[in-house]
Protein backbone atom coordinates (compact mmCIF):
# COMPACT_ATOMS: atom_id res chain seq x y z
CA UNK A 1 0.00 0.00 0.00
CA UNK A 2 1.21 3.40 -1.03
CA UNK A 3 1.86 5.48 1.67
CA UNK A 4 -0.46 8.09 2.40
CA UNK A 5 0.47 11.83 2.76
CA UNK A 6 -0.64 14.41 5.19
CA UNK A 7 0.01 18.72 5.05
CA UNK A 8 -1.48 20.05 8.22
CA UNK A 9 -2.48 23.87 8.15
CA UNK A 10 -2.53 25.57 11.63
CA UNK A 11 -2.56 29.18 13.01
CA UNK A 12 -1.91 28.98 17.16
CA UNK A 13 -0.96 26.66 19.78
CA UNK A 14 -1.10 23.36 17.31
CA UNK A 15 -2.15 21.11 19.95
CA UNK A 16 -4.62 19.42 17.32
CA UNK A 17 -1.43 19.52 15.34
CA UNK A 18 0.26 17.49 17.45
CA UNK A 19 -2.58 14.90 18.45
CA UNK A 20 -3.05 14.07 14.89
CA UNK A 21 0.99 14.02 14.70
CA UNK A 22 1.28 11.36 17.52
CA UNK A 23 -1.64 9.56 16.37
CA UNK A 24 0.03 8.86 12.96
CA UNK A 25 3.65 8.44 14.61
CA UNK A 26 3.18 4.56 14.57
CA UNK A 27 1.39 3.99 11.20
CA UNK A 28 4.18 3.48 8.46
CA UNK A 29 1.26 3.66 5.86
CA UNK A 30 0.69 7.53 6.84
CA UNK A 31 3.15 10.48 6.56
CA UNK A 32 2.77 13.90 7.98
CA UNK A 33 4.56 15.59 5.15
CA UNK A 34 4.92 19.10 6.54
CA UNK A 35 2.92 21.80 8.95
CA UNK A 36 2.63 25.28 7.06
CA UNK A 37 1.09 28.33 9.59
CA UNK A 38 0.34 31.96 8.59
CA UNK A 39 1.87 33.13 12.17
CA UNK A 40 5.45 33.67 12.67
CA UNK A 41 5.15 32.71 16.13
CA UNK A 42 2.53 30.38 16.32
CA UNK A 43 3.57 28.09 19.00
CA UNK A 44 2.61 25.15 16.38
CA UNK A 45 6.39 25.82 15.39
CA UNK A 46 7.54 24.98 18.70
CA UNK A 47 5.81 21.74 18.98
CA UNK A 48 6.86 20.58 15.27
CA UNK A 49 10.81 21.16 16.20
CA UNK A 50 10.13 19.25 19.19
CA UNK A 51 8.42 16.25 16.68
CA UNK A 52 10.97 16.14 14.21
CA UNK A 53 8.27 17.54 11.49
CA UNK A 54 9.30 20.13 8.67
CA UNK A 55 7.04 23.28 9.21
CA UNK A 56 7.17 26.57 7.06
CA UNK A 57 5.68 29.90 8.08
CA UNK A 58 3.98 32.14 5.20
CA UNK A 59 2.29 34.96 4.61
CA UNK A 60 -0.74 36.86 3.13
CA UNK A 61 0.35 37.62 0.00
CA UNK A 62 2.22 33.95 -0.91
CA UNK A 63 -0.97 32.36 -0.11
CA UNK A 64 -3.59 34.75 -1.07
CA UNK A 65 -1.66 36.55 -3.95
CA UNK A 66 0.52 34.64 -5.51
CA UNK A 67 0.71 30.51 -6.40
CA UNK A 68 3.69 30.21 -3.56
CA UNK A 69 1.63 28.06 -1.21
CA UNK A 70 -0.22 26.20 -4.02
CA UNK A 71 3.46 25.35 -4.94
CA UNK A 72 4.44 23.90 -2.24
CA UNK A 73 1.58 22.04 -1.98
CA UNK A 74 2.04 20.72 -5.47
CA UNK A 75 5.30 19.76 -4.49
CA UNK A 76 4.27 17.75 -0.86
CA UNK A 77 1.69 15.72 -3.10
CA UNK A 78 -0.80 15.40 -0.26
CA UNK A 79 -3.42 12.73 -0.43
CA UNK A 80 -5.02 14.73 2.48
CA UNK A 81 -5.05 18.88 3.17
CA UNK A 82 -5.68 19.36 7.09
CA UNK A 83 -7.08 22.14 8.81
CA UNK A 84 -6.28 22.09 12.48
CA UNK A 85 -7.17 25.45 13.80
CA UNK A 86 -6.17 27.41 10.71
CA UNK A 87 -7.97 30.20 10.73
CA UNK A 88 -8.14 31.84 6.96
CA UNK A 89 -10.29 31.32 3.83
CA UNK A 90 -8.85 28.72 1.75
CA UNK A 91 -7.78 30.38 -1.58
CA UNK A 92 -9.82 29.13 -4.52
CA UNK A 93 -6.92 28.12 -6.53
CA UNK A 94 -6.02 25.79 -3.64
CA UNK A 95 -9.00 24.45 -3.67
CA UNK A 96 -9.72 24.00 -7.02
CA UNK A 97 -6.03 22.07 -7.10
CA UNK A 98 -7.11 19.71 -4.36
CA UNK A 99 -11.29 19.03 -4.82
CA UNK A 100 -12.34 17.57 -2.32
CA UNK A 101 -8.86 16.45 0.02
CA UNK A 102 -9.25 19.54 2.13
CA UNK A 103 -10.82 19.21 5.30
CA UNK A 104 -11.12 21.76 8.62
CA UNK A 105 -12.50 20.87 12.29
CA UNK A 106 -15.10 23.10 13.65
CA UNK A 107 -15.59 23.49 16.80
CA UNK A 108 -19.28 23.47 16.86
CA UNK A 109 -22.62 21.67 15.34
CA UNK A 110 -22.93 23.30 11.58
CA UNK A 111 -24.79 24.95 10.61
CA UNK A 112 -24.61 26.85 14.45
CA UNK A 113 -22.06 28.56 14.92
CA UNK A 114 -20.28 29.08 11.44
CA UNK A 115 -18.65 32.01 9.54
CA UNK A 116 -16.15 34.60 9.31
CA UNK A 117 -14.79 35.34 13.12
CA UNK A 118 -16.70 32.44 14.34
CA UNK A 119 -13.86 30.49 15.73
CA UNK A 120 -12.55 28.89 19.18
CA UNK A 121 -13.89 31.07 22.63
CA UNK A 122 -16.14 32.70 20.15
CA UNK A 123 -17.96 29.88 19.41
CA UNK A 124 -18.05 28.37 23.19
CA UNK A 125 -19.36 32.08 24.53
CA UNK A 126 -21.99 31.86 21.66
CA UNK A 127 -23.22 28.26 22.72
CA UNK A 128 -23.46 29.54 26.65
CA UNK A 129 -25.11 32.71 25.90
CA UNK A 130 -27.49 30.84 24.11
CA UNK A 131 -28.33 28.23 26.50
CA UNK A 132 -28.08 25.41 23.84
CA UNK A 133 -28.04 21.72 25.61
CA UNK A 134 -25.72 20.22 23.39
CA UNK A 135 -22.50 21.16 21.30
CA UNK A 136 -19.89 19.43 19.70
CA UNK A 137 -17.72 19.13 16.15
CA UNK A 138 -18.08 19.27 13.01
CA UNK A 139 -15.50 17.75 10.12
CA UNK A 140 -15.74 19.02 6.76
CA UNK A 141 -14.77 19.45 3.27
CA UNK A 142 -13.58 22.93 2.70
CA UNK A 143 -14.77 25.04 0.04
CA UNK A 144 -14.99 28.65 -0.98
CA UNK A 145 -17.11 29.78 1.96
CA UNK A 146 -16.77 29.50 5.95
CA UNK A 147 -17.58 26.55 7.75
CA UNK A 148 -19.87 25.19 4.55
CA UNK A 149 -18.21 22.91 2.71
CA UNK A 150 -20.15 19.17 3.04
CA UNK A 151 -19.91 17.71 6.44
CA UNK A 152 -18.35 14.40 6.82
CA UNK A 153 -18.86 13.40 10.62
CA UNK A 154 -20.61 15.61 13.38
CA UNK A 155 -20.14 14.19 17.36
CA UNK A 156 -22.52 15.79 20.01
CA UNK A 157 -21.36 16.58 23.45
CA UNK A 158 -24.37 17.48 26.19
CA UNK A 159 -23.84 21.32 27.92
CA UNK A 160 -24.57 21.44 31.04
CA UNK A 161 -26.83 24.99 32.30
CA UNK A 162 -23.78 25.36 34.52
CA UNK A 163 -20.78 24.96 32.42
CA UNK A 164 -18.75 27.94 31.50
CA UNK A 165 -17.28 28.81 28.27
CA UNK A 166 -14.06 27.17 29.14
CA UNK A 167 -15.82 23.69 30.41
CA UNK A 168 -17.46 24.04 27.11
CA UNK A 169 -14.42 24.29 25.13
CA UNK A 170 -12.77 21.40 27.16
CA UNK A 171 -15.63 18.99 26.17
CA UNK A 172 -15.31 20.23 23.09
CA UNK A 173 -11.87 19.73 22.75
CA UNK A 174 -11.86 16.27 23.69
CA UNK A 175 -13.99 15.23 20.86
CA UNK A 176 -11.65 16.98 18.67
CA UNK A 177 -8.90 14.80 20.25
CA UNK A 178 -10.95 11.92 19.75
CA UNK A 179 -12.49 11.84 16.47
CA UNK A 180 -10.21 13.83 14.10
CA UNK A 181 -7.14 11.51 13.68
CA UNK A 182 -10.21 9.09 13.46
CA UNK A 183 -11.66 10.60 10.81
CA UNK A 184 -9.01 11.85 8.61
CA UNK A 185 -7.43 7.63 8.98
CA UNK A 186 -10.75 6.71 7.66
CA UNK A 187 -10.47 9.07 4.35
CA UNK A 188 -6.75 8.06 3.57
CA UNK A 189 -8.11 4.80 3.79
CA UNK A 190 -10.77 4.95 1.67
CA UNK A 191 -8.67 6.90 -1.15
Amino acid sequence: MKTKQIVLFASGSGSNVENIIRYFQDKPNVTIAMVLTNKRNAKVLERCNRLNISALYFNKTSFKETECVLDILKCAKPDLIVLAGFLWKVPENIIKAFPNQIINIHPALLPKYGGKGMYGDNVHKAVKENKDSVSGITIHYVNEHYDEGAIIQQVETKILPNDTPDEIAAKVHALEYEYFPKVIEQLLMAQ
